[in-house]
């Protein structure tokens, strides 16, 4: 792929208010509401208080106490109370708490809202807090099925709303410079992507009894929009994913991550591939899960770009080129050429959006209303692959793909699938 343009430009969202309340003066605390107390919601409570220019107002979560999927009294502590004492024990300011997510999105103190549940939740809490004039950072994948994603992007779009997915390694150096040694034309012209994510699990990751639900828990709420399936401990805290009912395996959890930055590279962040197929899928000996342990989704892009997203590659993101490759993941970043890998190298003069703190640039957002790193229909667009993988290898066929008009060309059933949603009553 050839160099693209050298300067980049994002949008500055012109909303009618400055920011959700429409009142914040500069100088003012971003008010922020976070919904989910799980693990991943701790760490970016951490980052949170560690912004001088944000106050978490309120916490949420279905759950009072637990300590994830670890036996009772080890470990860190998450759910309600935990949350709530951590932040007063930083800020002498205890938040509100509450287990209903839509008390969080009316609130008018709020200006923005912290998405961090299980994936079946993502769409419902971001529109709720969109719809009441909140910006949005949610943890990716954005949402648990495509219908949702289109929902959620074009919603952000008609509410002038910024929007921070969980897409960290944008924010991360070492990726940065992997997708601007492509862009720069370091690789000559991009032939293949090979993007590994992890494996699936392949039996249960805890206790499979089926049992009551702990006191301390909604379970009913828990599960909202989902099918309420017997509680059991490897489905839930940490586990959920492996079905299909709260998400979407491994496959969807990794995919947000690092196709992420292969979207990134190849350029097209509004775009996406115009084949997919789904390849020797192998799914786990249990009733527990029902998502892939094993698995192959091979696209192929506009110019004949042709990548394999994998259970089988090695983690992380390889580009190769007609004169070189170049392979990054978490902490590492290789290349044929081991001078392109030196923090001290330039890239050239093609720059793309620059972010080194995920969470910063997000409040930098509400604040500035410029567009963040990792907004909706890029995140989006990053996972329309696994979706595409999902619809691929129930229909037993390769799929042709119009990302433009976002259908699957001539295939009604195909079509019929990836815009459904069965959401349980009375969350419909």
């Amino acid at each position: 792929m050839s160099a693209a343009s050298a300067v980049v430009a994002l949008p500055t969202i012109v909303a009618p208010s400055a920011l959700g309340r429409g009142t914040t003066a500069p100088n003012d605390k971003i008010t922020v509401g976070v919904v989910g107390l799980g693990a991943r919601a701790f760490s970016l409570i951490d980052s949170l208080l560690g912004q001088k220019v944000a106050q978490i107002t309120v916490v949420c979560d279905v759950d009072e106490f637990h300590y994830r999927d670890r036996k009772w009294g080890t470990g860190t502590a998450y759910g309600r109370r935990a949350a709530k004492e951590k932040i007063l024990k930083r800020t002498k300011t205890a938040p509100a708490v509450t287990d209903d997510f839509r008390e969080v999105c009316q609130r008018d103190d709020l200006d923005a809202v912290i998405v961090a549940t299980p994936d079946h939740w993502h769409a419902l809490c971001t529109l709720e807090a969109l719809r009441h004039g909140k910006d949005v950072y949610c943890e990716k994948p954005v949402t648990h099925t495509f219908h949702e994603g289109q929902q959620v992007y074009r919603e952000v779009a008609k509410q002038n709303r910024i929007f921070q997915t969980g897409s960290q390694q944008r924010s991360d150096r070492l990726f940065r410079r992997a997708v601007e040694l492509v862009r720069n034309g370091h690789l000559g012209d991009l032939q293949r992507v090979e993007v590994g994510l992890p494996p699936g699990y392949d039996k249960p990751q805890g206790d499979a009894t089926v049992i009551l639900p702990p006191e301390h828990l909604d379970y009913d709420l828990w599960c909202g929009p989902a099918p309420k399936l017997p509680y059991m401990r490897a489905r839930h805290h940490r586990w959920w994913r492996g079905h299909r009912a709260f998400g979407g395996g491994v496959l969807m959890d990794w995919i947000g991550h690092h196709n992420d930055i292969a979207h990134w590279a190849m350029d097209v962040d509004d775009s996406g591939p115009v084949r997919v197929e789904a390849v020797n899928w192998e799914f786990p000996r249990t009733d527990v899960y029902d998502t892939p342990r094993k698995y192959e989704i091979a696209c192929e892009y506009k110019g004949g770009v042709k990548s394999s997203i994998s259970s089988q590659h090695p983690m992380g993101t390889r580009l190769i080129g007609t004169d070189g490759w170049v392979h990054v993941t978490r902490g590492r970043i290789r290349a044929s050429v081991p001078e392109w890998a030196q923090s001290g190298f330039s890239p050239g003069s093609v720059r793309v959006y620059e972010s080194s703190d995920h969470m910063a640039n997000f409040l930098a957002g509400v604040r500035s209303r410029r567009a963040c790193i990792a907004p909706a229909e890029t995140a989006h667009r990053s996972i329309t692959p696994g979706h595409l993988g999902y619809v691929s290898h129930a229909l037993g066929r390769a799929i042709r793909w119009n990302p433009g008009q976002e259908i699957v060309e001539d295939d009604a059933e195909a079509n019929e699938l990836l815009q459904k949603n069965q959401y349980r009553a009375p969350w419909g």
